[in-house]
């Protein structure tokens, strides 16, 4: 057991890599270190301690990983480095060979963390690894961002049973599973307590909440629109087969359910998207976004596409390019493919060489851009509820509506977290409603 009276007078530094799942993680670290009495770094002190939270979504993640654990070790000499997260769990010999690392912590206990401190020695003269297999990753931690932000990113499920070839999430995060509706509500609640005003809700696969438990995601937003003190809730990314036609009317309808869609396509060629081993069409896909137009036309629809995966022809992308034309949206998250080890994608054949990713992934941006600031244009006139948020951003604040439009003020403090019904008449060279 962990001698807590060595933490005494402690301080962490955190850094957080990837995700928003990830950034609710590294909060509930830090809230569980604060507890032990270890408090966050101030500016220009050096910490005792570093975490570092990690992704490992594609080869530049890992890449970037590797340069914020040498960032953390050099801006904070001495410190005690733990490395958490996806990189750690995929990875974890390579991430102990990093100099300066001390302790490597797989998924399973990650939220843990606190129990494997030992700084009543010197640092150790090797890494030492808390690690175990995939399968062997079956607890959910409830976990939420606390940044003093009125938005708060809360984490409802975990992991992934579906197997794209492309990805290794279900290796770095194991199975799916989730909370109960009930233990949500009451983070929700206390979240609403102090202060927060906003939630987003994430996970790997929200969509799937409640497997095993006999709930289901459309029980839990049915749920959390009950809730006092938040003002709206924003569902994170969700796949299209599970986004239901009953939650897109329930949403339609809901009081505090904002008009944000968040739908990841990876591709609009269905000979793509079956060598990706997705569980949809287009077909469906063009069904659910013309559910949104049609109940809510102002919505923010989001969707991620990824370009230059194995087996994607000129000829598919093109398809790609012409369904996306097809179907409203209002922008685009563009991902170019990134090979994985281990991934079934490897044994495709056709690799897409790195000039033409960076040709399609360019075409699509642009088609991105040109629909956001047409969606900003058509809300133009049309009357808004913004909340508030943190930030001073040379001298303006900055507020997010329900269907997700930014609009800035004069930064004034007594209106951090308050709600404003406006009417944008302006937009300024930077995409943003400037009062």
């Amino acid at each position: 057991m962990t001698d807590t009276s060595v933490f005494e007078d402690k301080k962490a530094a955190y850094y957080t890599l990837g995700c928003k799942l990830n950034f609710a993680e590294t909060s509930t670290i830090g809230r569980a270190l604060l507890a032990q009495g270890i408090r966050s770094v101030r500016p220009q002190e050096e910490a005792d301690i570093c975490v570092i939270n990690t992704c490992s979504v594609t080869e530049l993640a890992d890449k970037k990983c590797r340069t914020m654990i040498r960032k953390a070790a050099r801006e904070h000499p001495g410190a005690f480095v733990i490395v958490t997260g996806c990189y750690a769990q995929l990875s974890p010999e390579e991430v102990a060979d990093i100099e300066g690392v001390d302790l490597v912590i797989g998924a399973e206990k990650k939220l843990d963390l606190a129990e494997y401190l030992d700084l009543s020695s010197s640092k150790p003269s090797s890494a030492s690894i808390i690690h175990s297999r995939t399968k062997e990753i079956r607890s959910f931690r409830l976990s939420s961002s606390s940044d003093e932000r009125t938005r708060h990113f809360l984490k409802v499920q975990d992991g992934c049973d579906y197997h794209c070839t492309y990805c290794t999430i279900p290796k770095a995060r194991g199975r799916s599973r989730s909370g109960s509706v009930s233990e949500i509500v009451a983070e929700a609640e206390r979240i609403a307590s102090v202060g927060g005003r906003e939630i987003v809700l994430t996970g790997v696969n929200i969509g799937d909440f409640g497997r095993g438990r006999g709930e289901d995601f459309f029980d839990l937003i049915r749920a959390l629109d009950q809730v006092e003190g938040i003002e709206r809730f924003r569902i994170g990314s969700i796949e299209p087969n599970l986004l239901t036609e009953e939650i897109i009317e329930y949403c339609a309808r809901s009081r505090r359910i904002a008009p944000h869609f968040h739908i990841p396509l990876q591709s609009g060629s269905d000979e793509v998207l079956r060598l990706m081993k997705r569980r949809y069409d287009t077909e469906l896909f063009r069904s659910r976004v013309a559910l949104i137009q049609k109940l809510l036309p102002q919505a923010f629809i989001g969707i991620d596409v990824i370009v230059g995966t194995r087996g994607e022809e000129a000829g598919y992308f093109e398809d790609c390019y012409r369904f996306l034309e097809s179907i409203p949206f209002a922008q685009l998250h563009v991902f170019s493919y990134s090979e994985r080890e281990g991934t079934a994608a490897l044994s495709i054949d056709h690799v897409v060489s790195p000039q033409d990713k960076h040709r399609r992934s360019q075409r699509l941006m642009q088609l991105s851009e040109e629909r956001l600031k047409a969606f900003y244009s058509t809300n133009l006139g049309r009357e808004l509820t913004v909340i508030w948020e943190h930030g001073n951003y040379n001298g303006l604040m900055m507020g997010h509506s329900e269907n997700y439009i930014r609009v800035a003020q004069p930064y004034d403090e007594e209106a951090i977290g308050t709600t404003t019904r406006l009417t944008p008449q302006h937009l300024d060279a930077s995409g943003t409603f400037v009062l």
